[in-house]
């Protein structure tokens, strides 16, 4: 049987000379968390990157088709970044905020100019959890109200409070957290009330807003969470018109609206650089992370400066946020995906992946949708179409299947029934068409798992 073969590509990986895959299994065992989870059956150990691929101890190359979970966005070792960030450790790698340095200010301006409306205020963190947690401050000390709301099926972070914004029952631990946080329904088209046929369906979702707002808060919000295209929960794209008319009534209800961009941004819809702008909104608050920093540690809340100035009322402070090396990294980051087109090619590269999605759909019934937007991508497999019952069986050995074959690719959905595709945005057409292959090699290799 022929095998999918990964496009050629022009770089040797370093000899590696650490620790043996055995020797760094037991040192993980010995001494990180043992909640700490491991992808696969049969684990690699990645020692090297390059751009769209990665390579194991062996030498052997991978296409990272999940981009370090949707992190690494111009490539893995990026020359130009790895270069930036080099002659900034040289200089000086760490001052905090409480001294002036022109890396961060260069760098805010930088991202600031990114955004639409008046959303020109940029405070930095380490984290998606962070970001997420700071704005749900503002948001109460801005409106003077306690009640917030997000959506049913999103993930918006592991701390304390973030957990209490994720709806997602693997993610949230039997401890007290969830504190003034409400979660209506899902405005998901292949498994809500209504579907991708109804033209309606963004304002019949968002009329939900205003029941809860009426009958399970006092009648005045904090503020509205939503991920502009939700990622750990399977890549779930709201229907058009969803955000415009749930920002109406959360803003009717004293609220801001928050924007979790930390999956859908920098340009990864290919349809516009923010996920919310997809949805025609500008929201009050945004957060972001992951893709800002390609792999660095690196978050930022953007809003408004009269939103902005409610953190004056106390000292807040963040020790690394604003690091000058990570935000070097970060503006550096900006310069290239401006530079290389990164947001027009995601949405060149987006039809091509959906396109042949899509045909693996008419050829697998397992297949029961496809969806998203340039290279935020997922296939949900269900049992059966008309049911929709989660095939995570499949899904599990499709995932193993595509690893053995050479393509990395994630997993979502409370039942683990996605498959999620989130490459480096600097993949080409040559990987697109290699994954459809490497699919389409896996669906048929693994039809006798139910």
């Amino acid at each position: 049987m022929t095998l999918p073969e990964l496009p050629p590509y022009a770089h040797t990986p370093k000899p590696y000379t650490g620790p043996s895959f055995e020797a760094t299994m037991a040192l993980r065992k010995q001494y990180l968390n043992p909640a700490l989870f491991l992808y696969y059956k049969q684990p690699i150990m990645i020692v090297e990157g390059s751009m769209q691929y990665v390579y194991d101890q062996f030498g052997r190359r991978y296409l990272d088709a999940f981009g370090g979970i949707v992190t690494v966005s111009v490539g893995h070792a990026h020359p130009e970044v790895t270069e930036a960030a080099s002659k900034q450790m040289e200089t000086i790698s760490h001052t905090t905020t409480i001294y002036l340095n022109n890396v961060i200010a260069e760098y805010a301006e930088k991202l600031a100019a990114t955004m639409p409306g008046n959303l020109k205020v940029c405070y930095f963190v380490n984290s998606g959890s962070e970001a997420n947690d700071l704005a749900l401050l503002m948001a109460r000390l801005y409106t003077g109200n306690y009640d917030a709301l997000a959506l049913r099926n999103a993930y918006h972070g592991g701390v304390a409070t973030t957990m209490a914004l994720t709806s997602h029952s693997t993610w949230k631990f039997n401890t007290a957290h969830s504190f003034g946080v409400h979660h209506v329904k899902n405005a998901d088209p292949y498994r809500g009330q209504w579907g991708y046929d109804d033209p309606d369906a963004g304002s019949k979702y968002a009329e939900e807003l205003t029941e809860f707002i009426e009958y399970g808060t006092s009648g005045n919000i904090a503020g509205f969470f939503a991920e502009s295209i939700q990622g750990v929960g399977g890549v779930v794209v709201f229907p058009d018109g969803y955000l415009k008319e749930a920002y109406k009534r959360v803003r009717a209800a004293g609220g801001v609206c928050i924007a979790d961009e930390v999956q859908a941004g920098f340009g990864r819809t290919g349809e516009a650089f923010w996920g919310f702008e997809t949805q025609g909104v500008i929201p009050d608050i945004v957060t972001m992370a992951k893709s800002i920093g390609n792999g660095a540690p690196l978050a930022a809340v953007v809003t408004t400066p009269e939103i902005a100035a409610t953190l004056q009322q106390k000292i807040h402070f963040n020790t690394f946020g604003g690091n000058p090396v990570s935000c070097i990294i970060g503006k550096t980051v900006l310069e290239i995906i401006e530079r290389d087109q990164l947001q027009a090619r995601c949405a060149v590269l987006g039809k091509r992946l959906l396109a042949g999605l899509r045909k693996l759909m008419e050829k697998y019934e397992v297949i029961g949708d496809v969806r998203g937007k340039g290279l935020m991508v997922a296939i949900e497999l269900v049992t059966n179409r008309e049911t929709k019952l989660p095939a995570t069986a499949r899904t599990a050995a499709v995932f193993e299947k595509a690893k053995d074959l050479g393509a990395l690719i994630g997993k979502g959905g409370l039942h683990g029934s996605i498959l999620r595709i989130t490459p480096p945005m600097c993949v080409n057409e040559a990987d697109i068409d290699f994954l459809l292959e490497v699919l389409d090699r896996s669906l048929q290799l693994t039809a006798d798992v139910s």
